[in-house]
């Protein structure tokens, strides 16, 4: 098959990589000058890796994920660690992962972050004892499906109590969904994040954009092309249900037939995946009606902003994430150091900062400058640490995006719209098609090479 592929994330790479590898003719069309979507990444100065637009971790559960890295002939660039993720509660650092030598021991790791729950100071004993059970039991149960009727919010309240909710988990579903969607995110998704983390996170020498290029290398050397710097602004199905073989220049008759249009001209595939969101396929696709374009239109997301600040020397001691119950005291959800993470060494001797939050498609910080928003950030972080001070900047970077976070909704595995579009030939493959698992690079290599296999079946 003569195959386009829209958008260079990882989704897209993995399909492109798979059907190059069993023979398919594959071109990859990407708007950007630079492969890698969301989990992309840049260089500075003297650094010697990337370091990410948003930022990114793998787990050690990622099976997905580590079998494409060991295809790609590169698990000596895969490592672990095991940094430190902190809760901050009024105007304290709580860490949540530090280390418990016999809890090593146990056979599942899942059970770690549960158990660790007990450390937590804040709470009473009876607290956490009870919270740790309700956590210990998510990670030991399979079937996902009965969570998915209920709220988080409501499940969550009523088995770990009010207090500990509101300590623990309120504040994480605020930040990642906001005042206008916590209440009626499904407790499906809550398992699948306990579930799946661990404590042992996982990087790449360079930074993920060296995966990515390597992932870009691999699908050119099997036969496959990469086209940068290509918007695809429309995708129409080709009149007749047939076309003249790109490819091989030979008239031949196929089942779909899918013409992209871009910026410097129209061309046409067999068949087309689209990895782009559900409102940019919805936008480029107008042929999409019916209950495949409700479905489309009915799957809601969060925004996300990205301020990394390159530091003069360290802002906390040793923590890599930290938990923040966004509101008036601090105005972003999470705090990420990721040079308490990564060698400073990597990047210049820059002490790496990222202040990062989840906000509705539409928030003006969106559309702020870095000069703007670092504005409104500063109090921020001199609450988690008042000996910090502006002129430790040297320098900022921003980047945001208003496809981040998809909001599952209750029985949400109804509302998604399946992998082979009403269009003939055109395929749909996005973050809001992976649930109940939550968005990440694992699954970006799991959904694209679930399509790929789908396109190969149906042909």
């Amino acid at each position: 098959m003569d195959i386009g592929i829209v958008g260079a994330g990882i989704t897209g790479l993995t399909a492109a990589f798979d059907l190059a590898k069993r023979g398919h003719d594959v071109t990859v069309y990407e708007a950007r000058s630079y492969a890698g979507g969301l989990a992309a990444g840049f260089r500075d100065r003297a650094w010697n890796w990337h370091l990410e637009h948003f930022y990114h971790h793998w787990f050690a559960s990622d099976d997905q994920l580590i079998g494409l890295i060991e295809e790609l002939g590169a698990r000596d660039k895969l490592f672990f660690r095991r940094p430190t993720t902190t809760l901050y509660y009024q105007g304290e650092l709580y860490p949540l992962d530090s280390p418990v030598p016999w809890l090593e021991f146990l056979p599942f790791p899942p059970l770690h972050r549960a158990i660790r729950v007990l450390q937590f100071s804040p709470l009473s004993l009876a607290e956490r004892l009870r919270a740790g059970l309700v956590g210990a039991y998510l990670t030991l149960i399979r079937d996902w499906r009965p969570l998915e009727h209920v709220t988080a919010d409501q499940w969550m309240r009523r088995t770990v109590g009010e207090r500990a909710y509101n300590v623990l988990w309120r504040p994480l579903l605020i930040s990642k969904f906001g005042e206008e969607h916590y209440r009626e995110v499904n407790m499906a998704w809550m398992w699948a994040r306990l579930y799946k983390r661990t404590a042992s996170l996982g990087y790449f020498e360079g930074g993920f954009q060296a995966f990515i290029d390597l992932m870009v290398k691999r699908v050119e050397e099997q036969g496959g092309s990469v086209r940068f710097n290509a918007h695809v602004r429309a995708l129409r199905r080709l009149e007749g249900g047939g076309r003249a073989s790109v490819s091989s220049g030979a008239g031949r008759p196929v089942r779909g037939g899918i013409r992209l249009s871009l910026d410097a001209g129209d061309v046409e595939h067999d068949t087309v995946i689209a990895t782009v969101s559900p409102q940019a396929m919805l936008r480029i696709t107008p042929e999409l009606t019916g209950s495949y374009a409700s479905k489309l239109r009915g799957l809601e997301s969060m925004g996300a902003v990205a301020l990394i600040l390159a530091l003069e020397r360290n802002l906390t001691d040793g923590h890599y994430w930290i938990n923040l119950p966004k509101g008036a005291e601090i105005p972003f959800m999470g705090l990420v150091e990721h040079t308490n993470y990564i060698s400073a060494d990597h990047y210049g001797g820059d002490h790496l900062v990222y202040c990062g939050d989840y906000l509705p498609p539409d928030h003006p910080y969106l559309s702020y400058d870095k000069e703007r928003l670092l504005e409104i950030y500063l109090p921020g972080l001199m609450k988690i640490n008042p000996a910090f001070r502006a002129d430790w900047v040297r320098d900022t970077w921003m980047f945001t995006e208003r496809y981040a976070q998809p909001v599952p909704k209750v029985n949400h595995s109804n509302k998604i719209p399946s992998l082979q579009t009403p269009v003939p030939g055109l395929w749909l493959a996005t973050m809001s098609q992976v649930y109940p698992w939550d968005r990440g690079s694992n699954y970006a290599v799991e959904i694209g090479r679930r399509v790929a296999r789908r396109v190969e079946e149906s042909a």
